[in-house]
């Protein structure tokens, strides 16, 4: 059985990459505690840790190894799979999850993103892009990595412009 869970939590351990039938897959271990507030010490007091076995596949598996580390704070969604195991004598159950979607927790530090440019991956040419502008969408250069493009903008640039350097401009609603 898999469900989707989301877990926010930090690296616990510095991420690997390994190739089994050709297809690269990252994993590390997550650490996810809940932290409350104890009224009567006046303190914060973390609760109890539960330990996750991440597996990040393909794409995302290779920006995972050059951008995640041991000890960043980070957001991971995917599909999570209890697992019983034996080794001799001993035993246990572990989760793990196969991730879909991971980023770093803005909440204890920033980042910076840069986009992907190459063979698989979204690069300069946009899908849609050249679509966008002929429908009369909007686009904004970011960097000389791509556009970012959209559709249901205002009609007139120079409202787009205003917007951009926090004017005013007419909206739909």
């Amino acid at each position: 059985m898999s469900d989707t869970i989301s877990i926010v939590g930090n690296v616990a351990t510095e991420p690997k990459q390994h190739a089994p039938g050709g297809i690269p897959i990252t994993s590390f271990r997550l650490a996810a505690s809940q932290r409350h507030f104890d009224r009567a010490s006046g303190a914060w007091v973390e609760g109890a840790t539960n330990w996750y076995s991440v597996s990040v596949f393909r794409t995302l598996g290779e920006h995972a190894l050059e951008s995640l580390r041991k000890g960043d704070r980070i957001f991971v969604r995917g599909r999570l799979r209890i697992r019983d195991w034996s080794a001799g004598e001993k035993s246990g159950t572990t989760a793990e999850v196969d991730a879909d979607a991971i980023g770093h927790d803005l909440l204890w530090g920033t980042t910076v993103f840069t986009r992907a440019v190459g063979a698989g991956s979204v690069g300069a040419s946009m899908p849609g892009e050249g679509a966008a502008a002929e429908r009369g969408g909007w686009h904004a250069p970011m960097s000389s990595a791509g556009l970012v493009t959209g559709s249901g903008a205002p009609d007139d640039g120079e409202d787009a412009m205003a917007l951009a350097h926090g004017g005013e401009a007419a909206t739909p609603f």
